[in-house]
């Protein structure tokens, strides 16, 4: 009888809260994907796989396009681009927020200097376990760098804007790219 009801109970867990989601961790491969994105205004597809092959990329992952929280860390995240070009990485953010929403966040908020992700379909932020848990509907504040063969090399969640920026650009400078014979 104990057994029955620790089935019922898995079961209805399930039920209720869909399967648990793992974390993508540091050494594990980034889920590849492939979506639609805006830089300054214009909208193109971007994949993950084509912009590993330019090198690292910097994937943070933003709860809504104009909140207070949101605007800070785009804003540091733009300030810094150009320290993290000189490591050759690329900037990318993902929200849950429509293209027209991420276009006009990208103007005026970003200055046009990195590339945003619209996932509506929550597809990408569920994949990198990157859904806010009080509130499903948007994306937990998660920086992510992944390395040219797709290694995560920092995995960084929290909700306050201010550090993820320092961290990854930290991540970056810690990793050695491999050496070519």
């Amino acid at each position: 009888m104990a057994k029955r009801r620790a089935i019922i109970a898995a079961a209805w867990g399930l039920a209720c809260f869909g399967p648990v989601a793992v974390a993508v961790e540091i050494g594990q491969q980034a889920p590849d994907f492939t979506a639609p994105a805006v830089v300054d205004g214009r909208v193109f597809s971007f994949s993950l796989r084509a912009s590993l092959r330019q090198g690292p990329v910097v994937l943070y992952f933003f709860p809504a396009a104009f909140s207070e929280g949101c605007s800070i860390e785009a804003r540091e995240f733009a300030d810094a681009v150009d320290s993290f070009k000189a490591l050759g990485a690329t900037v990318v953010g993902v929200s849950g927020g429509s293209l027209d929403m991420l276009s006009r966040f990208s103007v005026k908020v970003c200055n046009g200097k990195f590339a945003l992700v619209s996932d509506e379909s929550q597809r990408i932020m569920k994949a990198y376990d990157a859904v806010m848990q009080t509130r499903p509907d948007f994306a937990s504040r998660t920086s992510y760098v992944i390395a040219p063969d797709g290694s995560v090399l920092l995995r960084y969640g929290d909700l306050s804007p201010h550090d993820h920026v320092a961290r990854t650009l930290a991540a970056l400078r810690a990793w050695s790219p491999p050496q070519r014979p």
